[in-house]
């Protein structure tokens, strides 16, 4: 080896493995420092380990043999020198790895499923990170710049579009409320910059329609004096929970989930209805996106005080967080936030796809089933984001409107995909800038995930409250194969959450029968795409669906509107 070893340390090499609890840790015992030609490895007097001076290491390769336990690597370095990887060489299986050290590398593969960029795979028990491949996509939440002009769209949410207060020429601050609910059903906007209104006119939004929009110059950062922008954490309520509600409604709260439900509505359930318990939905089930994971990482605490505030208005005493095990940092962080604060309960929960569903997430945590045509809160929840539970903190303690958000921007091919705390009304072109800017690859932009997102008609399309990601696919990944006839395998029908049978739907909805398809419970479709993904003929199977549900959902407010 280059190192003749004698005595006791010979014999503790040999027969244990070493000195320390790892069969793979450093003995300390200097062959790689011996064997360096270049005076690059030098020994720790603290630590007892060898430490590598990179600016004079040519990687050569002698230490690498000179290693009697063969534990020191060569890894490849990424653009620009960029160094990812796994620090640990611990080759030995699950369950003798953990028993030597709590932090090694166990070979369990979650982080190889859970990278949406192939950048992780596993060898001899143990992951290796491609820095080429890597894309960083768990980096801190950057705050994006305000846009030289707003178009804050007027109907952000679920239900009526909100009306608007302000006129063309009117000055507006940061927080400053522009629009009011238009109905029970509906939440008010508030404008995320500061400057003129320069007009209220139409915009084309992500679903590819022209939508009413409120136009702003931005001028300036002025904040509405009322909001209190201090990191300050305030955990005391004092308000009832009838102030609460209305404080939440004020604010223009809604859903930050994707379905945009205005939250003073899911908090006043029927008087026939009694909640049980809050739900917060922080599983975030999406392929690539990252925004709310990245939220619990950052704001726990924060997140924990709008849990309570949220118990307080529908009056329970019990919370429970859901959190899928792909994300074991959050729910470590989480855990111990949680412990503080009375009657919260972290849940982690198997990965599986679409489990952020609202039905499917009772159903996980409660073990309770949603009944055909029936309202969640018939078990006893009431299911909130955890982003609408941080944005329901800012609004209750801060006194802050939902102007802004978290967006994932991220792609295979993306040069830097970030997390982004974005103004409401920001250009998707300005997030993707700020990312590198469109690959020559691209294939289609979606706005959300892969699975439930839609393909962007343009990238000038304004960023809402339910604008949750911006993914941006590859030619390859965005290719839809041909549509070929139905093989009648069934499985659509194993795959959909909902026990419906998607093949027949699609077929309904191609040929126009709508009215058969309610009969066949559309209604309950939560348009996750796993019929389409895994449709053996590619048979777009999610877009009849959606089709058809749209078709189903006119005529049953047409029919109710007669009453």
């Amino acid at each position: 080896i280059g190192v003749r070893l004698v005595g006791s340390e010979m014999c503790i090499r040999d027969r244990y493995g070493g000195e320390t609890g790892c069969s793979y840790g450093c003995l300390g015992c200097g062959d790689c420092v011996a064997a360096c030609q270049f005076d690059a490895i030098h020994m720790n007097p603290e630590t007892g380990l060898p430490e590598v001076d990179e600016a004079k290491c040519t990687a050569c390769g002698a230490c690498v043999k000179a290693c009697p336990k063969a534990i020191i690597e060569i890894r490849p370095q990424g653009k620009k020198s960029r160094r990812v990887y796994i620090s640990c060489v611990n080759k030995d299986k699950g369950a003798v790895a953990r028993k030597a050290c709590t932090v090694s590398c166990i070979g369990c593969g979650k982080c190889v499923k859970t990278c949406p960029f192939e950048a992780i795979t596993l060898e001899n028990n143990l992951a290796y990170i491609d820095p080429n491949k890597c894309k960083s996509c768990r980096q801190p939440i950057i705050t994006a710049e305000v846009p030289a002009k707003a178009v804050i769209l007027l109907g952000q949410h679920i239900g009526a579009p909100a009306k608007p207060i302000v006129a063309k020429g009117d000055m507006v601050k940061v927080g400053t409320k522009i629009a009011e609910p238009a109905g029970f059903v509906s939440a008010a906007i508030h404008s995320s910059v500061s400057g003129k209104v320069a007009k209220i006119d139409t915009v084309v939004d992500a679903s590819g329609y022209a939508k009413p929009a409120i136009f702003i110059d931005v001028e300036g950062d002025e904040w509405e004096e009322t909001i209190d922008r201090s990191k300050t954490l305030v955990k005391e309520c004092e308000l009832s929970s009838e102030e609460i509600v209305k404080k939440i409604a004020d604010a223009g709260i809604v859903g930050l989930g994707g379905a945009c439900f205005p939250t003073q509505v899911k908090l006043c359930p029927p008087p026939s209805f009694k909640a049980e318990c809050v739900i917060i939905n922080a599983v975030e089930c999406e392929p690539y996106l990252t925004a709310d994971h990245q939220l619990m990482l950052e704001h726990a605490e924060e997140v924990m005080v709008g849990v309570s505030i949220l118990m307080k208005a529908v009056k329970v005493n019990k919370a429970f967080i859901g959190i899928e095990n792909n994300k074991p940092d959050a729910i470590e962080l989480m855990t111990k936030v949680a412990s503080s604060y009375a009657g919260i309960e972290v849940v982690p929960l198997k990965v599986k796809y679409p489990q952020g569903g609202e039905k499917q997430l009772i159903d996980a945590i409660t073990k309770r089933q949603v009944a055909s045509g029936a309202l969640p809160i018939s078990t006893g929840a009431v299911v909130q984001n955890v982003g609408t539970a941080f944005a329901v903190y800012e609004a209750v303690q801060k006194n802050k409107p939902l102007f802004e958000r978290v967006i994932t921007v991220t792609g295979k091919s993306v040069a830097k995909p970030s997390n982004f705390l974005a103004r409401i009304g920001t250009p998707m072109k300005q997030l993707i800038d700020a990312c590198g800017g469109l690959p020559e690859d691209t294939g289609k932009v979606i706005g959300g995930g892969p699975m439930m997102g839609k393909a962007l008609v343009n990238i000038e399309v304004p960023t809402a409250k339910g604008s949750s990601g911006i993914l941006i696919m590859n030619q390859k990944e965005a290719k839809r194969g041909e549509a070929q006839t139905c093989i009648r395998c069934a499985k659509c029908v194993s795959a959909c959450p909902m026990g419906l049978e998607p093949y027949l739907l699609g077929a309904l909805s191609e040929n126009g029968d709508f009215e058969t398809m309610e009969k066949e419970r559309i209604m309950d479709c939560i348009e996750c795409g796993s019929c389409q993904f895994t449709c053996p003929a590619n048979r777009p199977l999610l877009d009849y669906c959606r089709l058809g549900k749209g078709k189903v959902g006119a005529m049953i407010r047409a029919r109710q509107a007669k009453k």
